[in-house]
């Protein structure tokens, strides 16, 4: 049996041109080649205790009671599955970068198609924006399985043509979810970087949970280029015929420059971030969609 790693990974990605496959044979293999099930279905507050009966679990024993009384007890709780999950999918045009299996908006849609799945797959509510300098795509939050298809569907055919314009779309989607929820961006934060930051802002203000998943090709993240190149503009007419060696430290201090203030812009609104490199594979980002979720549960 192949390792379950394998499914993580770009170029076995690529080859799976089912949005549906790709998200169930990612979360699949990412969940069985884990040591242990972290419970991020379902929250467990303490409820009470009772004592035990024969045929319980005996996973909820409290045994920290049975050391003090001698006597066995089951810890009771109580379930609530009513995490909110709200999708935001950058589809500008700069999104369509990539040399290497996944383009940005590749990655970036499996990556939520596989949020989809996990958060359905454990009877919570998730809901999709997809975006360029407005929304195109606005799916509600549901539990059901069949919004699934809606999702896929909506991520696979989702176009990648036009300018980014994120702080105006954070401000409608805070009137248009006025209640609290875990909100998972997924966005390269190119175009109008400024005002992207300030829309961060706001949604936390509004009471939302933010993760971002800040997603950029290793070509923007390397700079390998060597030859005479000409560099286009995506979200724009401008271009530049260069020798990139005369202009890779410039580059690089000025990206180092751009990362910095979007880490410290995320750690100023206690929003959890995570730069993600288009060739790596997928478990870090689905590790850290889980931590968060846990902890999200934690303050509720």
């Amino acid at each position: 049996m192949p390792d379950s790693k394998e499914y993580l990974h770009p170029e076995a990605i690529r080859r799976i041109h089912s949005m549906e496959l790709r998200a169930r044979n990612i979360v699949e293999g990412f969940l069985s080649g884990m040591h242990r099930s972290p419970y991020f279905g379902q929250s467990v507050e303490f409820v009470q205790h009772r004592q035990y009966a024969p045929g319980d679990d005996l996973r909820h024993i409290d045994w920290k009671v049975f050391g003090r009384q001698d006597r066995l007890y089951i810890k009771q709780y109580e379930e609530d599955t009513n995490l909110r999950c709200t999708l935001l999918m950058d589809a500008s045009k700069s999104m369509q970068y990539g040399r290497g299996p996944l383009n940005k908006f590749d990655y970036g849609a499996t990556l939520c198609a596989c949020l989809a799945y996990l958060t359905l797959r454990q009877q919570d509510s998730v809901g999709l924006t997809v975006f360029d300098q407005k929304i195109r795509t606005r799916l509600p939050w549901r539990s059901s399985r069949s919004h699934l298809q809606s999702i896929y569907k909506s991520l696979q055919n989702a176009p990648t043509t036009d300018k980014t314009d994120i702080k105006g779309v954070f401000r409608e989607i805070n009137d248009t979810y006025p209640k609290r929820s875990l909100m998972v961006i997924a966005t390269d934060f190119l175009g109008a970087e400024a005002e992207a930051l300030k829309g961060l802002g706001q949604l936390r203000k509004s009471g939302h949970d933010v993760l971002v998943f800040h997603i950029l090709d290793d070509d923007e993240l390397d700079f390998p280029f060597n030859d005479p190149t000409r560099f286009e503009g995506m979200e724009s007419l401008d271009s530049l015929t260069c020798n990139p060696r005369a202009l890779r430290d410039g580059y690089l201090e000025a990206l180092n420059r751009f990362l910095d203030r979007v880490r410290h812009t995320c750690a100023t609104y206690q929003i959890d971030y995570q730069l993600v490199r288009t060739s790596r594979s997928l478990d870090a980002a689905l590790s850290s969609y889980l931590s968060s979720r846990m902890a999200h549960m934690r303050k509720r």
